[in-house]
């Protein structure tokens, strides 16, 4: 439980978030719309990579 309150509970989701995002691209993928699967895969790291942008920014700020 310390765990999740030191990731805070927005990050938590997001995290969520990515891993709901990766399970639809693979479906999207495998169920033949390669192009749509590929299209949402990329929305995963993009948004972890803004969270990543934020947790700098933020630590930048202190």
């Amino acid at each position: 439980m310390n765990y999740i309150k030191k990731l805070g509970t927005a990050n938590l989701l997001m995290l969520g978030l990515c891993a709901v995002i990766i399970i639809v691209a693979e479906y999207l993928f495998l169920t033949g719309d390669q192009l749509h699967g590929i299209f949402v895969g990329l929305w995963a790291p993009t948004l972890l990579g803004v969270m990543i942008y934020l947790k700098i920014v933020d630590h930048g700020s202190k």
